[in-house]
């Protein structure tokens, strides 16, 4: 075994894994993290990756050798080749000084493998004060039942065919928000339902795909989505339609939870935070 557990469990300030993300915090174990390292050596998906799903092979790795593994802090490099290439250092630690640390191996590491892009990922708990960045927040679908939402959402292929026509064209305008590359997943057939809203005959709000796996310790996962509203839709409650809607189909479909990953402060995080989920902490990245 390369990690102790007993250095690493203590400065675990938020459930977030090196080329995982986000994982519930029951199943967050030590042997989770020596996974990662030996899917470094194969290019393979484990079997509970949430990416594995749109196939290929994994593009991020964990850069075994230079891992820094003490009683105080953890150091956790991965590379990815995507576009210039990143090398990003998760950085586990209590101390502030840490960070200035992982800045330092993500700058020798990103000269080393020629890649643009030298990040630093520092997890932080719940209670941090003033937070910046991502908050990672849990919807547990045994608390009770998800109301159902009401108003005009549907999977795109329940609606008439003209309705399913104009998704096209709102997936060009959110592809900012992976509703193109989730287009292209729904053409393929390589991905679960979506769901819609629509307006006037027309596609203005979408989530998805629908998707139901298990992690790591065999609980069924509601599997991440993406999510937009057109800009002109919005401060209708569309979102919160859709979201809901969303929270219904997997509750129905035998999901224990779902995590999402929101950024501070934006309309999703509003969202969730209205609707009552679970913080479990937070990530901040900055550039080396």
């Amino acid at each position: 075994m390369f990690f102790r557990w007993d250095w690493l469990r203590p400065v675990l300030t938020a459930p977030i894994v090196p080329t995982l993300g986000p994982v519930h915090p029951d199943a967050l174990t030590v042997g989770m993290f020596e996974d990662t390292l030996r899917a470094a050596d194969t290019g393979d998906f484990l079997p509970y990756d949430k990416d594995r799903r749109w196939g290929g092979k994994k593009d991020e790795r964990v850069l075994c050798s230079d891992v820094v593994h003490q009683p105080e802090h953890t150091l956790i490099p991965t590379l990815t080749q995507r576009g210039r290439g990143t090398v990003k250092v998760f950085a586990y630690g209590l101390r502030d000084s840490v960070t200035d640390e992982a800045a330092e191996l993500a700058a020798k590491l990103a000269a080393a493998h020629d890649v643009a892009g030298a990040r630093v990922v520092r997890p932080l708990d719940p209670e941090t004060a003033h937070p910046r960045g991502t908050r990672i927040q849990l919807k547990d679908f045994t608390a009770g039942p998800c109301p159902d939402p009401g108003g005009p959402v549907r999977s795109v292929t329940a609606w008439p065919a003209a309705v399913q026509e104009t998704f096209a064209p709102f997936a060009e305008a959110m592809a900012g928000d992976g509703l193109a590359f989730l287009h292209t997943q729904m053409q393929a057939g390589r991905c679960g339902p979506v769901l819609a809203t629509v307006v006037e005959d027309r596609i203005v709000g979408a989530i998805g795909p629908m998707e139901v796996l298990p992690d790591a310790i065999g609980r069924p996962q509601l599997m991440p989505q993406y999510f937009a509203v057109l800009p002109e839709a919005r401060g209708q409650g569309l979102g919160r339609i859709l979201w809901r809607a969303a929270m219904r189909w997997g509750q129905s479909h035998g999901a224990a939870y779902q995590l999402l990953q929101t950024e501070v402060g934006g309309p999703s995080d509003r969202l969730c935070q209205a609707e009552g989920l679970a913080s479990l902490g937070f990530t901040h990245t900055t550039s080396a």
